[in-house]
C-alpha cells in the first residue's frame, strides 16, 4: 500500500471494487510540509480547476477520484514538483494531508488516472470554456500572440525543425501559439501541425477561435475606418505583412499592432513630441511621432519612438481609436508575454510531457520536400567550393606574374589542376540543378518516405497539462498581486515571496463541529513579510472557500503575533 497509507480497509474495499473510494477527511496536524500552498486554494478554485466536471465523466471505481488527481497535479506544480516522478522524493503522507488523504497518489497510480482523463479527449472543450470565462470576466480587447517551441530530443517522433530563439538553432519540436492579455495572463493556445508560421496560425486558428470566444460575427460590409475594432492583436514582426493586416481589417474588423519592418528612413528628431501617462509600472515618458499611410485601401498609422541613442523604433497599427501613447505602450508591453514563457519554463517545466507517444498527421497536408531542401543545400555547398577554388586560382595567377620565368610551368600545372576541379564541380552543380528542377518543392505528408514521414507528439495530454499549468500560473499571479501593495519590490521579488509562502510549514486545525479548517502559517524571514501575510489572511477569509469534497471552510492566519 505504500508509506503513509493508513486507511487500510478503504483501500482494500476499493481494490475489490466494493468501496466508494477515498473520502476527503482532514485531521489536525502540526508543522505540515508545503502547508503554505493551501493559501492559494481559493485562487485555484476561482480559476476553474474543478470545472472539468462539466466535460469529463466520473471515474469508474478506484480509491482516488479525478478531483483528487487534478488537485494533486495542481498542488504539485505550485510546490514546484515538476513531474509525477519527483513525487518519489516527497513524503507521501505529508503531501496527502494537504488534500485530506492518507497519502498522495503514487506515481504509477497518478499517471494511470491522468491517462483515463486523456482517453476522454475533452481537454480542448474544457480549455475553450475556461478561456471564454476568463475573457468574459476580464474583457481585454487587446490580445498578445507569440509562438513557443517545445523542443524535442527524443527518437520516437519525426518532427519538423523549428527555429528556437533561445538556442539559436533549428531543431525538432512542436510549435505552440499562445494568446495572453497585456498583463501576461494566458487565455488559450493552439498547436501547430507541422511547420505553421505565426501569420498562418493567426489567420487559420487564432482569429476563428477568438471570434467564437468573443462572440464576434463577421461584418456584412467593409467596416468604416473610424469604427471601433472588435479586438486588437499584438505580435512581433514575424507576422508583418501589410496585405495581411488589410485582410484582417476588411474581412474580420480586427486591428493589429506590430513592429514595422525594413525601416530605412529617419524622421526629423525635432518633430517628436513628449508624451507621458501612468501605467501599472508607474509614470511612462516617451518621445513619439505619428504619421498615416494607406495600404490596399486600408488606412494605417505609423508611430515612432525616439530613443536616447537616436534610434527610432517604428510601430504600425490599423487601430484607429487608440491614442499614440497607448499604441506604443501596448507594443512595448510584449515583454509580459516573454516573461510568462520564461517563468513557465523555469518554475513549471513548461515543455515536460506527461505521456509518451505519437499521433498521425493528416496525410494531405503539404510540406516542403526534404529532397528539394537537400538538393538546395548541396548546390549551395558546391558553389562555396567553386568560389574557394576560384580564389585559389586567382592567387596562383598573381603568384605566376610575380615569380621568375622558370617557375611558370609549375604554376601552369597548379592552375590546370584547379581548373579541372572547378569544371568538375560545375558539372556537379549543373546535375544538381537539373535534378532539383524535376523535384517538387511541396509534397504531401503521404508522399514522404515512411521512415522520415512527419508525425506529432500526443497533444491531448499536453493540452490537459497546459490547462492545469495555466490555472496554477493565474493563481500564482493573483496571489502575487494581492501581496504587491505591501511592497515596493520588483515582480521577481514578489514571486520569490510567493514561493517562500508555498514552501513554508503550517499547522492544520480541523473543527468538524464548526465545519472549519484553520491553516496557520509559520513565521517567514522578516517582520514585513509576516505583516503582509496577516493582512492578506483577512482578504482570504472573506472568500469563504470550502475545500473540494467537503463542507469545511478554509480559514487562514499567521503564527506570528
Amino acid at each position: 500500500m505504500g508509506i503513509g497509507a493508513t486507511r487500510v480497509e478503504e483501500r482494500m474495499f476499493a481494490a475489490l471494487g466494493l468501496g466508494s473510494g477515498s473520502e476527503v477527511r482532514f485531521e489536525s496536524c502540526q508543522s505540515l510540509e508545503y502547508g503554505g500552498v493551501l493559501f492559494l486554494m481559493p485562487f485555484i478554485l476561482a480559476n476553474g480547476l474543478l470545472s472539468y466536471q462539466k466535460y469529463y465523466s466520473e471515474r469508474d471505481g478506484g480509491y482516488y477520484n479525478f478531483d483528487q488527481a487534478l488537485l494533486s497535479l495542481a498542488l504539485m506544480y505550485l510546490c514546484r514538483i515538476k513531474t509525477p516522478e519527483q513525487l518519489k522524493h516527497v513524503h507521501p503522507g505529508e503531501f496527502g494531508k494537504l488534500m485530506g488523504l492518507d497519502r498522495v497518489p503514487e506515481v504509477r497510480c497518478l499517471r494511470g488516472m491522468l491517462k483515463e482523463l486523456f482517453l476522454q479527449k475533452k481537454a480542448e472543450e474544457w480549455g475553450a470554456n475556461l478561456a471564454q470565462e476568463w475573457i468574459n470576466d476580464e474583457q481585454p480587447g487587446i490580445y498578445y500572440i507569440d509562438g513557443h517551441v517545445q523542443v524535442y530530443s527524443g527518437h520516437l517522433a519525426n518532427l519538423g525543425k523549428k527555429h528556437s530563439s533561445r538556442q539559436r538553432l533549428c531543431i525538432p519540436g512542436m510549435m505552440e501559439f499562445w494568446v495572453n492579455n497585456a498583463q501576461g495572463m494566458p487565455y488559450f493556445f493552439v498547436t501547430g501541425e507541422v511547420n505553421e508560421k505565426l501569420q498562418q496560425a493567426i489567420e487559420e486558428q487564432i482569429v476563428p477561435q477568438l471570434n467564437v470566444l468573443t462572440k464576434k460575427t463577421t461584418p456584412q460590409a467593409q467596416p468604416a475606418y473610424d469604427n471601433e475594432p472588435v479586438y486588437t492583436l499584438v505580435f512581433d514582426r514575424e507576422a508583418y505583412s501589410p496585405a495581411f493586416f488589410a485582410k484582417l481589417w476588411t474581412n474580420q474588423h480586427v486591428a493589429v499592432i506590430t513592429y514595422n519592418k525594413n525601416v530605412r528612413d529617419q524622421w526629423d528628431e525635432a518633430e517628436f513630441d513628449d508624451f507621458e501617462t501612468i501605467t501599472d509600472v508607474g509614470m511612462i515618458k516617451m518621445k513619439l511621432k505619428e504619421k498615416h499611410f494607406e495600404v490596399d485601401r486600408v488606412k494605417m498609422r505609423e508611430i515612432r519612438k525616439l530613443n536616447p541613442s537616436g534610434h527610432q523604433t517604428s510601430v504600425v497599427t490599423t487601430n484607429p481609436k487608440l491614442s499614440t501613447i497607448h499604441i506604443a505602450i501596448y507594443m512595448f508591453a510584449r515583454w509580459t508575454q516573454e516573461n510568462f514563457f520564461r517563468y513557465m519554463r523555469q518554475e513549471y517545466a513548461f515543455d515536460k510531457i506527461l505521456e509518451y507517444g505519437v499521433d498521425m498527421i493528416d496525410g494531405a497536408i503539404k510540406v516542403v520536400n526534404r529532397e528539394y531542401s537537400n538538393l538546395t543545400y548541396l548546390i549551395k555547398t558546391i558553389r562555396v567550393k567553386i568560389a574557394r577554388r576560384k580564389a585559389i586560382l586567382f592567387e596562383f595567377i598573381e603568384e605566376n606574374i610575380n615569380t621568375a620565368l622558370e617557375e611558370t610551368p609549375k604554376s601552369i600545372q597548379k592552375q590546370l589542376k584547379v581548373n579541372e576541379e572547378i569544371n568538375s564541380l560545375k558539372k556537379e552543380e549543373n546535375q544538381a540543378i537539373s535534378k532539383r528542377k524535376n523535384t517538387p518543392y511541396y509534397i504531401s505528408i503521404d508522399q514522404m518516405p515512411e521512415n522520415t514521414r512527419y508525425n506529432k507528439l500526443k497533444t491531448e495530454s499536453k493540452h490537459l497539462q497546459n490547462i492545469v499549468k495555466m490555472i496554477c500560473y493565474r493563481a500564482d499571479t493573483a496571489f502575487a498581486n494581492m501581496l504587491a501593495p505591501y511592497y515596493n519590490k520588483s515582480n521577481e521579488e514578489i514571486r520569490a515571496l510567493v514561493k517562500s509562502i508555498i514552501f513554508c510549514k503550517a499547522d492544520l486545525d480541523v473543527d468538524y463541529t464548526k465545519n472549519n479548517i484553520t491553516v496557520t502559517l509559520y513565521s517567514l524571514a522578516t517582520p514585513r513579510d509576516n505583516k503582509a501575510v496577516k493582512n492578506i489572511c483577512t482578504l482570504l477569509n472573506e472568500t469563504e472557500t470550502e475545500f473540494p469534497g467537503t463542507n469545511l471552510m478554509l480559514s487562514y492566519k499567521s503564527a506570528t503575533i
